[in-house]
């Protein structure tokens, strides 16, 4: 049966401060982190996944599972780019293969679509998606279903067409990666290699329809997605746990095995409820919000279209809106969130020194692992706080702070 490579070896360093201590494809979105999911369609169509591993690689191995699959970590130690990447598959590939990066999410239906496509195939495939701004992306030309070229992130795209980070690799790749130069950025990329294969081979284009692609590059890009895929039925809806009376639950809530929900939570769904969290009493969860593993949503507590993960408290008379919080961090009493801008534009953030629109016309905070934030304290819209930052009571968090700052 049919191989599978998954490229996860990256620091993601586009998605700090989340990623400072996480591998990306470790990130949750709609109740399991981003590469689980891709897990969970491929077992049930091939026998062996190889997941390409180096910086966090032993939190990969403890956190990643299958039930169907053989899972096989190969460890990357130098990033020398994406073609280096996919030749480590070599060694244990001997046939046909399916690669893809760890950081995107394909629906199921569509993977499984791609899978099928390739196998009937006697060449090579990548797949395409459409995006609104494909300027940093790697722009697809297509002719007849055939890729004639690939302009990586032009600065006037001649298409929207971009290439979606999954491919079908018969063995042909490994010698036009043999015959890959280094990029003037030093390093050797698989595009390059793909240019390779098309001048002697062909190198089939296969479309992925709007909305069954994800592809996360910024840590707000998580918001979107969890929202779309807890709207669509990417995940199965249950209610394990302790519902005390008293309780209301609207839609789609997902409550896991050891979650606790006390009297007076109102919670209207799309909602995940990890395991162990313990919600209310007297809070309102609204839609779109995803409330990681031993998570506490406390007494007067408002929580919307965001993304809290394991072992944080939002404990009492918070609000929290259209925000990323990451693992283990503290809201002290009354701490707030701000969204919304009062002139209702896009929010404009700075992130890791660079002045980016989000898209957004909400967003909140994101807030790396274990922050802490004194009581009364505020963060303005579009603020990016790095780990282990204390906000201090009655303090103003705004703009990009860094690790370890203190906010008097």
């Amino acid at each position: 049966m049919m191989k599978a490579f998954i490229l996860a070896a990256g620091k993601g360093t586009r998605m700090m401060p989340l990623t400072s201590n996480t591998p990306k494809p470790l990130l949750p979105v709609a109740g399991k982190p981003i590469l689980q999911h891709t897990i969970d369609i491929l077992e049930d169509r091939l026998d062996e996944i190889i997941i390409l591993v180096g910086w966090q690689a032993k939190r990969l191995k403890d956190e990643l599972h299958s039930k169907k699959a053989e899972l096989r970590y190969v460890r990357q130690d130098e990033l020398l780019g994406t073609a280096d990447a996919v030749n480590n598959a070599r060694k244990y590939i001997d046939d046909d293969f399916i690669c893809m990066n760890g950081d995107v999410i394909i629906s199921e239906n569509t993977l499984h679509d791609f899978i099928d496509y390739f196998k009937k195939e006697d060449s090579c495939v990548m797949s395409l998606a459409e995006v609104e701004d494909p300027s940093s992306f790697g722009v697809v030309i297509k002719e007849g279903g055939v890729v004639k070229d690939i302009l990586e992130k032009p600065e006037e795209p001649p298409s929207n067409m971009v290439n979606a980070g999954l491919y079908g690799f018969t063995k042909e790749i490994f010698d036009a990666i043999d015959e890959t130069e280094k990029s003037p950025r030093g390093e050797y990329e698989i595009t390059d290699s793909l240019k390779i294969l098309m001048d002697e081979s062909t190198l089939r284009g296969f479309d992925i329809e709007k909305n069954n692609w994800f592809e996360m590059s910024r840590p707000w890009d998580l918001l979107s997605t969890n929202k779309y895929m807890l709207s669509n039925g990417f995940i199965e809806e249950k209610r394990e746990g302790k519902i005390e009376d008293g309780v209301h639950l609207e839609g789609f809530v997902r409550v896991e095995k050891d979650a606790h929900i006390k009297q007076g939570a109102y919670i209207k769904g799309p909602v995940y409820i990890g395991e162990g969290a313990d919600i209310g009493p007297n809070c309102l969860v609204r839609a779109h919000t995803y409330i990681g593993k031993n998570c506490k949503v406390g007494n007067a507590v408002e929580v919307k279209n965001s993304i809290i993960m394991e072992n944080t408290n939002v404990p009492h008379h918070n609000y929290v809106g259209d925000s990323v919080l990451g693992r283990d961090c503290n809201l002290g009493s009354g701490t707030k969130v701000a969204n919304l801008r009062l002139d209702e534009k896009n929010i404009i953030v700075t992130h890791r020194g660079e002045k980016v629109d989000t898209g957004r016309r909400k967003l909140g905070v994101i807030m790396g692992d274990r922050v802490k934030t004194g009581i009364n304290s505020m963060m303005n819209t579009g603020t990016i706080i790095g780990e282990g930052t204390f906000i201090g009571p009655g303090a103003l968090a705004n703009g990009e702070i860094g690790e370890e700052s203190k906010i008097q």
